[in-house]
């Protein structure tokens, strides 16, 4: 198969597999500034846990022509090897390579390898808001009122938040989101007690309705951590970091995989010779990939209370502007709500959120007041429903 295949076959192998597939705007999604409207399409949203994502990226991988797997093979060390590189191996073994790619994630060792042979690299920026979370599978046992996910956003000024997914096998996908001090533990009572400690009962309506299918797991190392990698003119040939390997996001904002596909693209584009990119010059420009993200992501995260750093004046005044905008979309400007879903997404550039149209729909809300706030989904209350419905039955 065509390399070119394997994020539509990927999709299609997702959807077989049992992954849940719908519209991303209609989910329930409590932001900052109330709900959003869930009337309004967006983008196809297709839902499975990341194993099994994995496990079938891996095997159409596998199938390519032209590559090999090596199993079992952890990497311990690089080393220059005339115009290649040697990758040195926990077993001993040593392999030759003319370029190599690190798309190893956050516990890449690429910095200190490339320091203990005499290639200085910088420590890399990082922004850090403290947050953890918890995450557990839930089974479907009676049919549910809703199909799609559910999300509570944390807030600066709650500190806590959760999302649930549907996801294979009628199985769903729980995180409780918390920062600083309002991390969530790997209790499963405290759980319970802090999904239901939310400023919506969403999340503890559905819990109720299901069965827990795991235990609790937990995850800390959550901050935003971008390499400088190819920021001087010392960036050797033949080596390349893209992913998490080179910048890392608070994974609360689900950005991680989107920059990781558009910098493989522009890694083929090189190689294959539709861009005639040197290696320095090619690490810069999968660093201007992450530059969107990476600028959503510090600008969200130094609000928080929990954040070593503070927002400088620009971000601050971008976030303002951007807090106007996502008031109009909770309270049903469809102009606002999709410049928002599509910057979110990654599917545009935040110039977006400037455009005059949505300056327009500003000022007029300063000047006559917006319109009535979108409503809680319905969907949700046929969830509260259900709820009352087994608890009068246990009674």
């Amino acid at each position: 198969m065509a390399a070119e295949e394997l994020l539509p076959g990927l999709q299609d192998d997702l959807i077989r597999h049992g992954g849940a597939l719908f519209d991303s705007g209609t989910m329930p999604w409590l932001g900052e500034y109330g709900w959003l409207p869930t009337w309004i399409p967006s983008y196809e949203f297709i839902s499975t846990t990341r194993p099994l994502l994995e496990h079938l990226a891996r095997q159409r991988v596998r199938a390519l022509s032209g590559v090999r797997i090596h199993d079992g093979i952890r990497a311990s060390g690089l080393r220059r090897s005339g115009r290649g590189w040697q990758i040195e191996c926990a077993d001993s073994t040593v392999l030759e390579a003319d370029l190599v790619i690190d798309a190893s994630g956050r516990s890449s060792r690429l910095r200190q390898w490339l320091n203990a042979i005499g290639l200085t690299v910088p420590d890399p920026y990082t922004v850090d808001a403290q947050l953890g979370y918890a995450c557990r599978v839930y089974r479907v046992r009676d049919p549910l009122p809703i199909s799609t996910g559910i999300v509570v956003a944390a807030t600066p000024e709650t500190g806590v938040g959760a999302l649930a997914l549907p996801v294979e096998d009628n199985h769903w996908l729980v995180n409780a989101v918390g920062y600083g001090d309002h991390r969530p533990s790997r209790d499963p009572a405290e759980l319970d007690q802090f999904l239901t400690a939310l400023r919506d009962p969403a999340l503890s309506d559905l819990v109720q309705l299901l069965e827990p299918a795991s235990e609790v797991d937990i995850h800390r190392q959550t901050g935003n951590r971008r390499q400088r990698y190819g920021t001087s003119g010392q960036w050797p040939e033949g080596l390349i970091a893209v992913g998490d390997a080179y910048c890392a996001f608070n994974p609360v904002y689900g950005q991680g995989i989107t920059v990781a596909a558009a910098q493989a693209l522009l890694v083929r584009d090189t190689l294959t010779g539709r861009e005639v990119l040197s290696p320095h010059r090619l690490q810069r420009r999968i660093g201007a990939v992450a530059d969107l993200p990476w600028s959503i992501a510090i600008t969200e995260d130094l609000r928080h209370p929990s954040s070593e750093g503070r927002q400088n004046l620009g971000q601050q005044l971008l976030g303002s502007w951007t807090a106007e905008v996502t008031r109009l979309a909770a309270h049903g400007d469809q102009g606002a709500y999709r410049a928002f879903a599509r910057v979110y997404h990654l599917m545009s550039s935040p110039l977006l959120l400037f455009h005059p149209a949505l300056l327009v729909s500003a000022a007029r809300s300063k000047l006559w007041g917006r319109p009535p706030a979108a409503p809680r989904p319905a969907a949700l209350d046929a969830l509260s429903s259900a709820v009352r419905q087994v608890q009068s039955g246990r009674d």
